[in-house]
C-alpha cells in the first residue's frame, strides 16, 4: 500500500509505522538471534556524499509536523529499530538491534527482545523506557504526544517491562495483518533518557506513567518529545541526539549539508566509510552536481531531459525502475471553498490527468497510465480488481470536461473562483503540472494561482493555507500504510491530523480501512479496499495523478548503492556504501 507523505522528492511516512501480512498459525518468527557485538573493521577515513533536495529539520521524524523524508531519510542508520525496508522493499528484521517473534495467533501476541549489547552512543543502554516512550508517543492513548499515525499501536497495551528490561510482549486486541512491520521500526525508538532529563521525570516515573496512562505526569516530557528536537539551522548538542545505529549526526551547515560520522559505540557491523554527507541540492540541479563531482550519488526527479543528461555522463551508473511513490492533488476540507463537493467535482472535471501523464511521465515510461487508486500501487496484484470496481461515475474524471466544470461553477455562483495550488519548490515537474492544470481549469472559469513555495511542507501543508496541495506519497506494499492518510483526524491541526493533511472524513472509509487492517488473508482485503476507493472517488477525497518512476545515479568507484522502492529512499543502506 502507498504510505507516507513526501518532502521535495517525497515527503514521508512515519519512520516505520506499518507492517507486512501475518502468516496464519504457528509461532511465526520474524527474526533470528542477534549477535552481541561485531568483529568488523572500523570505517575507512573516506567520505561519500549524496544529494537530497530538502534540508534536515528534526531529530524526531515521528511527529505529525516533522514526519518527512527530509528527517527520516538521513536518520535511518542513526536511529535503528527492530525492522527496516530492505532493498527489495520488504520488511527486514534488524537482527543487530534485536529479535521479535509471534508467539500466538489467538490472541495475536508478539514478543520483542532488544540485543543485550544495544546502547546509545553516550553509553546508555537501550531498554524498557525507550520502548515505553515509543509506545506512549505513537499509540494515541496518552494525550499530549504528537504522532503521524497510530495504526497498529492502538491495538496494544503499554509495554510490560521494568527499568533496565530488554524484553516486552504485546497482546493485540484484534488481528493485525501487518504485525511484522508496524511497531518499533527504525526511527521510532527515541532516547528516553534524554526526554526524562528534559521532561523532569525519572526513568522509573516515566515507565510507571506510561503504564498508568498518566498524561499529566508525562506532559513536560511530551512537550520536549514534540518540539525539543527541532533544528533551526544548527545541530543540537551531542547529549541531546545520541545514536542507536552505525552513524551519528556530526554537523549541520545551514542551507548546505548534514554530516554523519561513524558511531564508535555501535555494537553491530561497523559502517564501511567514516563520513557520509547529505548535500542539499535542488532536484533540477542534482544531475549537474553529480557531473561536477559535488556528490557521489544522486536521485533527481525523473524526467526525459534529466535521464538524457545522466546517460550522457561518463563513468556513471544509472538505474531506474518502479517505486511506491505517486503524485496527487489533495483538497483542503478545512478552510477552503473545496469543502463544497460541487466545487471539488468542477475542479476534478477540468484537471487534465491524461495530458499530464502524456507530457511528463510517458517520456520516461511509455506504458504509464493515469493512476486510478490511492491506496494500492499499479504493480500490486490487487490493483486490477480494485480499479475494476470503479464504475463510470468514478472514472468520468479520466477525461477533461470543460463545459461540465463550467456549468457546475456557474450553478454554484463561483465563476472566477481563485484556487491556490500549493507545492514545494523548486520542483520542475510539479511546476509543469500546476501550469497544465491552470491552462485547462481557467477555461472552465477558475482562476488558478501557482502557490508553490520553498517552505510549503513546513508551513502551508501543515497549516492548511492552500486550496489544493500537489505532492507525493511514498511508501511500501503494506496494507496499513494508508490508514492515517484517509482516516478521520481527531482534530484538524498540525499536531493531530497525522498524514490526513486536508482533513478528509468519511466514517464508512474509516470502518473499511480498519477492517482491512485486521484481515489477514490478502484476497479478503481486496473487496474492502475496492469499496473504500469507490467511496473516496464519490467523495473526491483526493485526485491521484500518476506514479513516479525511480531514478538513481552514482559515480564510478562507489559500490553497494541499492535503490529502494519504498519510502526508505537511497540512504537505507548507507553504512554498506564503499568508495575506492
Amino acid at each position: 500500500m502507498f504510505h507516507a507523505r513526501t518532502s521535495g522528492k517525497f515527503l514521508a511516512v512515519v519512520a516505520g509505522g506499518v507492517l507486512l501480512l501475518s502468516a496464519c498459525g504457528g509461532n511465526d518468527s520474524a527474526s533470528k538471534p542477534a549477535a552481541s557485538g561485531s568483529a568488523s573493521a572500523p570505517a575507512t577515513a573516506k567520505t561519500i556524499s549524496y544529494a537530497f533536495d530538502q534540508e534536515f529539520s528534526s531529530y524526531n521524524g515521528n511527529t505529525s509536523a516533522e514526519n518527512a523524508a527530509r528527517n527520516n531519510q538521513p536518520l535511518q542508520r542513526v536511529l535503528t529499530g527492530f525492522w527496516y525496508y530492505g532493498g527489495d522493499g520488504a520488511v527486514t528484521p534488524d537482527t543487530a538491534f534485536g529479535t521479535y517473534d509471534k508467539v500466538s495467533d489467538k490472541p495475536l501476541t508478539v514478543k520483542y527482545t532488544i540485543n543485550p549489547a544495544a546502547v546509545w552512543s553516550d553509553g546508555t543502554p537501550i531498554d524498557c523506557d525507550d520502548l515505553a516512550l515509543s509506545w506512549a508517543a505513537n499509540s494515541g492513548k496518552i494525550k499530549g504526544f504528537s504522532t503521524a499515525g497510530t495504526t497498529g499501536w492502538e491495538l496494544t497495551d503499554a509495554p510490560n517491562c521494568e527499568k533496565g528490561g530488554k524484553e516486552i510482549t504485546h497482546v493485540y486486541s484484534e488481528p493485525f495483518a501487518d504485525w511484522r512491520g508496524g511497531l518499533y521500526s527504525q526511527g521510532q525508538i527515541m532516547p528516553a533518557h534524554v526526554v526524562e532529563k528534559k521532561g523532569n521525570i525519572s526513568e522509573e516515573e516515566l515507565i510507571a506513567a506510561v503504564k498508568a496512562g498518566d498524561a499529566k505526569k508525562l506532559a513536560e516530557a511530551a512537550k520536549f518529545y514534540n518540539d525539543g528536537w527541532i533544528m533551526k539551522g544548527t545541530l543540537l548538542s551531542e547529549d541531546l541526539i545520541p545514536s542507536a545505529g552505525p552513524y551519528k549526526l556530526s554537523k549541520i551547515d545551514a542551507g548546505q549539508s548534514l554530516t554523519l560520522v561513524a558511531n564508535d559505540k555501535y555494537w553491530g557491523t561497523k559502517p564501511t566509510v567514516q563520513t557520509v554527507v547529505e548535500r542539499y541540492i535542488a532536484l533540477d540541479q542534482q544531475a549537474q552536481a553529480l557531473q561536477n563531482g559535488e556528490v557521489n550519488i544522486a536521485a533527481p526527479q525523473p524526467g526525459p531531459d534529466v535521464l538524457n543528461q545522466l546517460n550522457a555522463l561518463e563513468a556513471v551508473t544509472v538505474k531506474s525502475g518502479p517505486q511506491y511513490f505517486f503524485d496527487h492533488l489533495d483538497f483542503n476540507f478545512d478552510s477552503s471553498p473545496f469543502k463544497d463537493k460541487n466545487l471539488r467535482e468542477a475542479f476534478a472535471k477540468c484537471v487534465p490527468r491524461q495530458l499530464i501523464v502524456d507530457n511528463l511521465i510517458k517520456p520516461l515510461n511509455p506504458e504509464a497510465k493515469i493512476l486510478e487508486a490511492r491506496i494500492t500501487s499499479s504493480v500490486q496484484a490487487s490493483y486490477p480488481d480494485i480499479v475494476a470496481g470503479l464504475g463510470g461515475e468514478e472514472k468520468k474524471y479520466d477525461t477533461v470536461d470543460i463545459e461540465g466544470a463550467k456549468a457546475l461553477l456557474e450553478k454554484a455562483g463561483k465563476t472566477g473562483l481563485e484556487v491556490k495550488i500549493g507545492y514545494n519548490t523548486p520542483n520542475p515537474r510539479r511546476t509543469s503540472v500546476a501550469q497544465l492544470i491552470s491552462d485547462s481549469c481557467n477555461k472552465a472559469g477558475f482562476k488558478v494561482k501557482d502557490n508553490g513555495a520553498e517552505d510549503f511542507f513546513g508551513t502551508g501543508l501543515a497549516n492548511n493555507t492552500y486550496d489544493v496541495a500537489l505532492f507525493g506519497w511514498t511508501g511500501s506494499a503494506l496494507i496499513s500504510g494508508s490508514t492515517s492518510t484517509y482516516t478521520t483526524a481527531s482534530k484538524c491541526d498540525s499536531e493531530h491530523k497525522g498524514n490526513n493533511n486536508g482533513c478528509y472524513s468519511n466514517k464508512k472509509v474509516d470502518e473499511l480501512l480498519k477492517k482491512a487492517n485486521s484481515t489477514v488473508v490478502e484476497a479478503d482485503q481486496t473487496p474492502l479496499l475496492a469499496e473504500a476507493e469507490k467511496i473516496m472517488w464519490q467523495d473526491l477525497a483526493t485526485i491521484p495523478l500518476y506514479e513516479n518512476p525511480n531514478l538513481t545515479a552514482w559515480s564510478e568507484g562507489v559500490e553497494n548503492v541499492v535503490p529502494n522502492p519504498t519510502q526508505a529512499g537511497i540512504g537505507w543502506n548507507m553504512d554498506k556504501w564503499t568508495i575506492s
